[in-house]
């Protein structure tokens, strides 16, 4: 069982025991009604309590259970929270540290509640495309009112206990402890003291529900949620729900509640958000490194170059308390980086965002240095130099002359080998990729390059670390442009070639954005700079002379159109704006361009867009998790949503290819290949796509 049964005097106390959060799994469900049944029968026994051991009440439902048939197993936590309701017995939940979806749910079913100061109070389902599904919408808002309660149901974020507590007029709490550590005493004091009062047992079902403004305050919600979660069903169905708890018999919209919850089940957004939550996890888990594995310890960092990237991994780190050394070759350039660095922060102090004493604590962890002597007893250095081998090879031979024994070297290369970088070492076991995205101290993504030397407990360091600095971390083998860079040039090429063949840049980003990216390819590349591709595209026609390439984004890189930077690139730019403007340079450029190769432009849907750009990402995103550079097809997925601007309710390029049905994505990617103007050869579906389709199977 994961529910202990101990009694204490006359009082039963219930404890959940299923780490770390005490998930609601069936084990945990049974020792619970087990637990009701036998205090219900003992004589000596005149009150309950329900609580949870170790660091939580409850988190809610059981991860391990998702998508799986024991979640639906009964007793279901509806029937849990029952139970509760029926005990002839007071059950007091003693509430601490965090009680959310159906913890909270299984709490608000008890007669009483007792609570921890610091306890985190939430209804977070909405972050999975769900509303709460046993009773969350019913009874918050009879104890804490409508308003607050849908507030906290549609945000889904915690709430302390005692900002709870301190609302005028709630009965969520009945008492709130002195402290986490006296709660279990004073809950079981409490627990006798409302059994000796005797009396019809109190449940918050019985407590009235209105809105005084009723139906006028619920269409103003409503309106507030489309305009803010447009992508999203769940938000507004929560509104609905909280509406019926404040109209109909508890029952019925308890009733209502199940069935949104059910009909919200099945919906692409909320398979989407539940695939996000499960990939997040996995993408920390490395098939071969267990925990056994343990972490070198990470106390102070070095980062090498203060420019741009430089500067932003270097916040990432005082942000978390971690002392920087920041070392350039130039006392000017160092001087520069400095300044970024404090203009940030002043910026977010300005903004509120940030406490003077905390950016004050943060830039005193900052030492500038313009010699390697003074990085030599960094535990982590990261080298954020210009990305060329031969400059990579001058600063890791110079770290690895004075970085002292079991420093890691990191690389923040994009595209570079790491395995050639970790030659230029006698310590090739100590390199490892750190490859963080610009703005650095801003992006969630840092893909983590695994060298095929890189030691074991490097990498359970580097991942430790990430969690630390608030990274999402996904794992790549070394491959030119590893996971996110190696699927964007297909993006890319897509892109060249929907022009050459008749779009504007204008409709390819707009098709790109309406299906939900942050920014189309164009913009993106006028954003990033258009050089940065011409320099790889040179590379690729001496590396991989075959590799068919528009010469459109060549030809406008030899009209000095860089982008943003230059004023001029796919767009036109005004002066200190960033509004993309359609160029008709560009546009004479494209038409000639097609004259010279004597492709007659046609007309080209958006539809097509869309298919051909997220196909091109799925093609080599297959392509990768066959090579082994991905352990994994969410960890693609966790790269594209979190450092690519991929649409978070389609869930990633390979769970959108999972939804859309893996055969229906094959029967495209060979339409796309009998296109004369596109590349054949790349639209040939991946082996892996096709063995998955063969078998009816998914990538997820």
């Amino acid at each position: 069982m994961t529910a202990e049964y101990k009694v204490q005097g006359d009082v039963a106390v219930i404890s959940m025991n299923n780490p770390p959060v005490n998930g609601l799994g069936y084990e945990t469900r049974v020792g619970i009604t087990n637990g009701l049944e036998k205090a219900n029968a003992d004589p000596a026994v005149k009150a309950i309590v329900l609580t949870g051991a170790g660091k939580a009440f409850s988190g809610g439902a059981d991860i391990k259970e998702f998508n799986s048939p024991r979640a639906m197993q009964e007793p279901i936590l509806l029937s849990v929270i029952t139970a509760v309701e029926n005990s002839q017995k007071p059950v007091v939940a003693a509430v601490h540290s965090v009680a959310m979806g159906g913890g909270l749910e299984l709490a608000l079913g008890a007669h009483y509640r007792i609570a921890a100061p610091g306890a985190k109070i939430a209804l977070p389902e909405v972050k999975l495309g769900l509303i709460p599904g046993a009773g969350g919408t019913v009874r918050l808002p009879r104890v804490l009112g409508a308003e607050t309660a849908l507030n906290m149901i549609v945000k889904g974020d915690p709430v302390n206990s005692e900002v709870l507590a301190g609302l005028p007029g709630q009965k969520l709490f009945d008492k709130m402890a002195a402290s986490p550590e006296s709660l279990l005493d004073e809950a079981i004091a409490f627990a006798r003291e409302v059994a000796a009062k005797g009396g019809e047992l109190p449940l918050v079902r019985h407590l009235p529900c209105k809105h005084p403004q009723g139906p006028a305050y619920f269409q103003f919600a409503r309106n507030m949620v489309r305009g803010m979660a447009k992508n999203f069903p769940a938000p507004e169905k929560c509104v609905d729900a909280v509406e019926n708890a404040t109209k109909l018999k508890f029952d019925d919209a308890l009733a209502k509640e199940r069935e949104i919850f059910i009909n919200l089940m099945q919906t692409p957004e909320c398979k989407a958000l539940r695939h996000i939550f499960a990939a997040e996890r996995a993408a920390s888990k490395i098939p071969d490194v267990g925990s056994d594995v343990k972490p070198r310890a990470v106390n102070k960092v070095a980062v090498i170059g203060a420019g741009t990237m430089g500067g932003g991994i270097s916040m990432n780190f005082l942000n978390a308390g971690i002392p920087v050394t920041i070392l350039e070759t130039k006392q000017e350039a160092l001087d520069r980086g400095l300044a970024t660095i404090r203009k940030n922060y002043e910026s977010q102090v300005k903004r509120g965002k940030l406490k003077q004493d905390k950016y004050e604590q943060r830039v005193a962890l900052l030492t500038p240095t313009l010699k390697y002597e003074d990085i030599a007893d960094a535990d982590l250095v990261i080298e954020a130099v210009f990305e060329e081998m031969g400059v990579k090879e001058q600063v890791f031979k110079k770290l690895d002359e004075v970085m002292k024994p079991g420093a890691i070297l990191a690389s923040n290369t994009s595209t570079l080998d790491v395995d050639k970088i970790a030659a230029f070492t006698k310590r090739p076991q100590d390199v490892v990729g750190m490859h963080f995205f610009s703005p650095a101290n801003v992006m969630k993504l840092l893909e983590v390059v695994r060298g095929a030397k890189t030691a074991k407990d490097v990498l359970a360091t580097v991942m430790a670390i990430a969690k630390k600095i608030r990274k999402t971390a996904v794992v790549s083998g070394v491959c030119d442009g590893f996971i996110g860079n190696r699927m964007i040039e297909q993006y890319s090429r897509q892109a060249g070639f929907l022009l050459e063949e008749g779009a504007t840049p204008q409709q390819v980003d707009k098709a790109i954005e309406k299906f939900g990216f942050a920014m189309g390819p164009f913009r993106m590349g006028d954003l990033a700079g258009n050089d940065i591709g011409w320099a790889i595209r040179k590379r690729r026609y001496v590396e991989k002379p075959d590799m068919k390439y528009s010469k459109t984004a060549d030809l406008l890189c030899e009209m000095g159109r860089y982008g943003q930077k230059t004023g001029a690139g796919w767009y036109d730019y005004q002066p200190g704006k960033r509004d993309a403007i359609p160029s008709k340079l560009v546009e004479e450029m494209v038409e000639k361009h097609r004259k010279d190769q004597g492709i007659t432009p046609r007309k080209i849907s958006d539809q097509e867009i869309v298919e051909r750009l997220v196909y091109s990402l799925v093609n080599e995103g297959a392509r990768i998790v066959e090579d082994g550079i991905a352990s994994k097809a969410s960890d693609l997925d966790m790269v594209y949503l979190t450092g690519y601007g991929f649409p978070i309710w389609r869930g990633g390029p390979m769970k959108y290819a999972d939804q859309m049905g893996l055969f229906n994505v094959a029967e495209s990617m060979k339409r796309f290949a009998r296109n004369p103007n596109d590349d054949a050869k790349f639209w040939q579906p991946a082996p892996l796509l096709a063995k998955l389709v063969a078998e009816g199977k998914t990538f997820n």
